[in-house]
């Protein structure tokens, strides 16, 4: 039989394990799962990720970041893809390729050609102040900035920096930045 003060150091220790969590996924980190394949070849429908809440309180997004946000249009929805432009930032689609600042990316980690949403091409369009480009791996099966729906995503919706996927097994690993666009940062 357990002792009122057994029972009481099971209920403290309990309530400071959700309280501690409560902290850690409001401020610090989050799991996320993919959901649909817009990320492809990158990320995976079902994947499982860590996101970096905390990051984007001291510093900005950068182009390359994978990023989860809330959907502009349904802030209870969240969506995943990949910051292209940054605020001020000048973007084009043209001819399947996507231009920063005058600069055809190199986009080795794509799955297909960039086109815009309703015609082949799209802008030249300035990124707002506050507010990211976004597009997901996946350009001919991605909800993203091309589209009215989600246009720029402003800052106050980002979530956070998915960094690491820690499920499946076998796709265990850092949610790294492609090489293309380190120098675009």
């Amino acid at each position: 039989m357990m002792t009122r003060a057994e029972i009481r150091e099971y209920v403290e220790a309990f309530v400071i394990a959700v309280l501690l969590a409560l902290f850690i996924i409001t401020f610090i980190a989050q799991s996320f799962r993919v959901e649909g394949s817009s990320m492809e070849p990158t990320l995976h429908d079902g994947q499982r990720l860590i996101v970096d809440k905390l990051s984007y309180r001291f510093s900005s997004p950068k182009v390359g970041d994978v990023v989860v946000f809330r959907y502009p249009t349904d802030v209870n929805r969240m969506f995943i893809k990949r910051v292209i432009g940054i605020p001020g930032d000048e973007i084009l689609i043209e001819g399947g390729i996507v231009y920063r600042n005058g600069r055809a990316l190199v986009e080795n980690y794509i799955n297909g050609p960039t086109h815009g949403a309703f015609t082949r091409n799209y802008g030249p369009i300035i990124v707002p102040p506050d507010s990211y480009f976004v597009l997901g791996d996946n350009r001919l099966n991605s909800d993203d900035s091309r589209y009215p729906d989600v246009g720029f995503v402003p800052r106050n919706h980002l979530v956070g920096r998915a960094v690491f996927a820690y499920w499946p097994l076998n796709a265990i690993g850092i949610i790294s930045v492609p090489d293309s666009l380190k120098h675009e940062r």
